[in-house]
């Protein structure tokens, strides 16, 4: 689970953006919140997340910016321990000429296996900078390692503490300045850090810009076929079933204009025809090829998969402009499985950004689910919550407070005075 991810100095976000999925004191929508029990004393209260989390602004605001640090935060996690490209995939705020060769910041609070994390690291592109790792799997903090890289007059410095176990010295002198001790650590088989990585590996999955590729519906139909067509009937598209068609590429199938290595390499693969199958109430049942049918049915297959494999395994899905191509209330739905206790059983949670002012209701979210990004004059990304104003339950329309400028994060649009001679 998600508790709390920050970022600073990347791209638009100069100061730290925090978004925090920690619910609070308020007993509005109390049966969707997530509770995870304490490892502490007994006494200690539950901590209680949040489902989703929805983030509005307008356009160049910086929305998607925190979507992509959290992308990017997850990528390098993944990639650092390996060889891989000579700059790290780091873009710092470039409207202050300060900030170009300041390190960016990522960190997230997470939750492992019962356990909480809270792990984050600095990064230009020629290196990590800091990283630090502090776990509670007792109740208690424990630092578990801390790291600096030092600069032309400071020397590296290591502090691992006396809980984390393992080659810690091997490790240690593995982790080049451009990798992760924490990545280089798993693949040198520490066991106790693999929840960590995993966590990024396993329950974090951040969609690309353009959604996810229907593949991954594909190959989940294969084992569940029936719950996909379930999930796309319960959308009211009116499919009936599925069909998936694996097919060899033959080299004459292949563009002309393609490089003749390109070909070769391709060749004798497999591609993947997918026929969603519709039944009218008098007539005969007709399938139609995926490109056939509505960029909405599309989008809405590609979904399936990831919604119904993260609702099931407890995943967190980032997902950046949920409501393209989509009818406010296939949103609603969507965005209601993580909602439903009864759906959501193992603690799935939902980041998204969103233009739908429709959903600015608290007959779905609670204030301290809905995110604002408001950019300045400067060109500076901030993000606060809708919970910050206090919103007065059934006295103030939400979307209507907000599309009157009530909570800031729209764009100023500035009206033309010119004159004819």
């Amino acid at each position: 689970m998600l508790v709390e991810f920050s970022v600073a100095n990347f791209r638009s976000i100069k100061d730290e953006a925090r978004l925090s999925l920690v619910a609070g004191p308020g007993k509005e929508r109390a049966d969707s919140i997530l509770t995870v029990e304490s490892r502490a004393e007994s006494s200690a209260r539950p901590l209680r997340l949040l489902p989703s989390a929805a983030i509005y602004g307008a356009n160049a605001a910086g929305k998607t910016n925190v979507i992509r640090g959290l992308r990017t935060m997850h990528d390098i996690v993944l990639g650092s321990a390996t060889s891989g490209p000579a700059e790290l995939p780091v873009s710092p705020f470039r409207f202050d000429p300060a900030c170009k060769d300041q390190p960016t910041t990522f960190e997230v609070m997470c939750i492992a296996d019962g356990v909480r994390y809270q792990y984050g690291f600095r990064a230009t592109r020629s290196e990590i900078t800091d990283e630090w790792l502090y776990a509670w799997p007792s109740g208690r903090l424990q630092v578990w390692f801390e790291r600096r890289n030092g600069d032309a007059t400071e020397a590296p410095s290591w502090k691992l503490g006396g809980k984390l176990t393992g080659d810690r010295q091997v490790w240690k002198r593995a982790t080049r300045p451009q990798a992760l001790f924490l990545s280089t650590a798993v693949s040198l088989n520490s066991t106790q850090l693999l929840p960590v990585f995993d966590w990024f590996r396993k329950r974090l999955h951040v969609a690309g810009v353009g959604g996810w590729n229907p593949i991954f519906s594909v190959n989940y139909a294969k084992n569940s076929e029936s719950d996909v067509v379930g999930f796309l009937a319960e959308a009211d598209l009116a499919v009936a079933d599925l069909g998936v068609v694996e097919k060899k590429i033959l080299p004459d199938q292949l563009p002309e204009e393609m490089p003749d290595e390109l070909k070769t390499f391709l060749a004798g693969g497999k591609a993947v025809d997918i026929f969603l199958k519709h039944q009218p109430r008098e007539g005969q049942q007709a399938e139609l090829e995926m490109d056939e049918e509505s960029h909405g049915t599309q989008k809405m297959f590609a979904l399936a998969g990831p919604w119904l494999d993260s609702l099931a395994e407890g995943n967190v899905i980032v997902f950046d402009e949920l409501h393209d191509n989509l009818h406010p209330t296939l949103v609603r739905f969507l965005v209601s499985r993580f909602h439903d206790p009864t759906v959501n059983q193992h603690g799935a949670q939902l980041v998204f950004t969103t233009h739908d002012t429709s959903m600015l209701d608290r007959d779905l979210f609670r204030p301290d689910q809905i995110w604002l990004c408001e950019r300045n004059d400067r060109l500076e990304t901030s993000l606060f919550s809708l919970s910050d104003f206090r919103p007065r339950r059934g006295i103030e329309n939400l979307e209507r407070a907000y599309l009157d400028g009530r909570f800031g994060a729209l764009p100023y649009i500035r009206s033309s005075d010119r004159t004819s001679d």
